[in-house]
């Protein structure tokens, strides 16, 4: 499943993103983005939308502002993106296929871990709302010391918080920015989605469509049997 990993490796603890790994809320940000950029009259360009997956909202908002020529209106639009995900995600919270269904069968046999880059209390909401939140020892998202993605932190701080070395980790993503979080942490990550970029196929250490792929349950149910007969 991995490649230069043996096929009998299994990770001693998983983390795994929220938005668009966990839960499908990556529509709640797109909308969310048009929505502000809509407010402010702004027309961004076509690169935009590529540049803002997976970023942290901050980096987000200066994106924003940078590409609409209104770099003072950061901070503003920064608020303004948050406040609208917020509405928005704590609404309607919508797991991807298969995640439920892994992160339970993962639950209780090793430690699980989130790695985020939104605010703490929005991925907590957002995680209980969709009833996984109980099945996660730590929830890692930047603060202090602690830098978002693409900066390996909140992937080392979470392998760090699981108690285990970050090659002894496993992690799921589906964004570029969390990919190279991941890598750059020392951690084997699976790739998620449909249409992933030819960077995001090289860095990652495999790929799967969604968290329901056969061959992903298969081998996570083989982690959770060694983890208990261990």
């Amino acid at each position: 499943m991995l490649k230069n990993r043996s096929p009998q490796w299994s990770p001693r603890a998983v983390v795994f993103d929220c938005d668009g790994t966990l839960l499908d809320s990556e529509k709640h940000w797109v909308d969310a983005r048009q929505h502000v950029l809509d407010d402010h009259g702004m027309v961004p360009d076509e690169k935009f939308a590529d540049l803002a997956q997976g970023v942290h909202y901050a980096e987000c908002g200066r994106l924003m502002a940078t590409m609409a020529g209104r770099p003072r209106m950061a901070a503003e639009l920064t608020d303004d993106l948050l406040r609208a995900f917020r509405a928005l995600a704590s609404a309607t919270p919508v797991t991807c296929p298969g995640a439920p269904a892994l992160v339970a069968s993962l639950a209780g046999s090793m430690p699980l871990a989130v790695a985020s880059n939104c605010p703490q209390d929005v991925v907590e909401s957002c995680l209980s709302g969709a009833g996984l939140l109980r099945h996660f020892r730590h929830v890692v998202v930047p603060g202090g010391t602690v830098r978002p993605k693409p900066e390996p932190d909140v992937y080392a701080e979470a392998a760090a918080r699981c108690g285990v070395d970050p090659g002894e980790c496993l992690a799921f993503e589906d964004s570029l920015c969390g990919i190279r979080s991941a890598v750059s942490a020392g951690i084997p990550v699976i790739g998620i989605g449909e249409r992933p970029s030819t960077e995001s196929l090289q860095l990652a250490d495999g790929w799967v469509s969604s968290l329901e792929d056969p061959e992903l349950v298969a081998w996570a149910g083989s982690w959770r049997r060694e983890q208990l007969s261990g």
